[in-house]
C-alpha cells in the first residue's frame, strides 16, 4: 500500500512538471549550460598542457563524464533534502512525523527534479565522445563498467548527501555544511584525484569517498594502474564502498530523526 502511494506522489510530481513543456526544456537546457560551461573549463585547461595529473584530455574527460552522470542522477533522486533545514526550522518536518509513512521517503518525494537531465544528457555524450575518441575497447568488462558505474557513483553521492543533509538536525544552518560535500565534491569526483594535495586527496576521495565515483571505475576502463601505486583492486570495489556508504548514511540519518526533538510551536 505504502509503496503504491508513493508511486503516485512521484508520478503526480513528474506530471506537473511536463504539463508545462516549454518551462521544462528551458529548466533542462539551464542545467545542461551549466554542465557544459564546466566542461569548458577542462577544454580550456587542454589548451595550455598536455596533460592533467598524469591524464590525457580524453581521460578527464571520461571521468568528468562518469562523475557528471552519477550526480545528475543522484541530484535529481535526492537533492531536494537541501530543504531539509527549512523543514525542520520552520516546524514542517513535525507534519511528517506523525503521518503513517517513512519520513525519509515523504521527503524524497516531496520533489523530482526531472530538469537535472540536462546534467545526465551533457555527461553522456561526453563520455560517448571520449570513449570513441580515446579508443576505448568495448570489451565485456568495459560495458559492464560503463552501466555500473554511474549507478553505483550516484548511490555514493546520494549517501553523501544524506549523511550530510542530516547534520541539520543538530546543526542550525546544516544547508551550507552539506553543500560543501555535495555540489563541493563535483571538482573533487569530476578531475583525476592526483591533481589534489595528499591532504584534500585524503579528505574528499577516501574519507568522503568520491574516488569511487568516477576516478576509480575509469582506471578500470582504461586498464591503467593507479599513478598513486595503491592496490590494483581498488577500481572494483565501488559497489562495496556504496553498500557501505548507504549503511553509514542511514545509521546518520536515524540517529538525526532521534535527536529531533521538535520546533516546540
Amino acid at each position: 500500500m505504502a509503496d503504491l502511494i508513493y508511486a503516485r506522489i512521484v508520478g503526480s510530481r513528474i506530471r506537473s512538471q511536463l504539463a508545462y513543456p516549454r518551462s521544462f526544456a528551458l529548466d533542462v537546457f539551464a542545467q545542461a549550460l551549466v554542465q557544459a560551461g564546466e566542461l569548458v573549463v577542462i577544454i580550456a585547461v587542454f589548451g595550455h598542457v598536455d596533460a592533467l595529473g598524469g591524464f590525457t584530455r580524453d581521460e578527464v574527460l571520461l571521468i568528468f563524464a562518469l562523475s557528471g552522470i552519477a550526480f545528475g542522477l543522484a541530484d535529481m533522486l535526492v537533492g531536494q533534502l537541501d530543504e531539509l533545514p527549512t523543514w525542520i526550522r520552520t516546524g514542517t518536518f513535525d507534519v511528517l512525523l506523525v503521518r503513517p509513512l517513512s519520513t525519509f521517503l515523504q521527503l524524497l518525494t516531496s520533489d523530482v527534479q526531472l530538469r537535472r537531465l540536462g546534467r545526465v544528457l551533457v555527461s553522456s555524450a561526453v563520455l560517448v565522445a571520449g570513449l570513441v575518441q580515446g579508443g576505448v575497447a568495448a570489451t565485456p568488462l568495459v560495458v559492464a563498467l560503463l552501466v555500473v558505474t554511474p549507478l553505483t557513483g550516484a548511490v555514493i553521492i546520494g549517501a553523501i548527501w544524506i549523511a550530510t543533509c542530516a547534520t541539520s538536525f543538530w546543526i542550525v544552518e546544516g544547508r551550507e555544511l552539506a553543500n560543501s560535500f555535495t555540489y563541493g565534491s563535483t571538482i573533487t569526483t569530476a578531475y583525476p584525484i592526483t591533481v589534489f594535495a595528499p591532504w584534500l586527496r585524503t579528505l574528499f576521495c577516501f574519507v568522503v569517498p568520491g574516488a569511487f565515483v568516477a576516478y576509480y571505475p575509469a582506471l578500470a576502463i582504461l586498464d591503467r594502474p593507479d599513478p598513486l601505486g595503491l592496490p590494483a583492486v581498488l577500481p572494483y570495489l565501488t559497489p562495496l564502498v556504496a553498500v557501505v556508504a548507504v549503511g553509514v548514511a542511514a545509521l546518520v540519518w536515524r540517529a538525526g530523526v532521534r535527536h529531533y526533538t521538535g520546533t516546540g510551536s
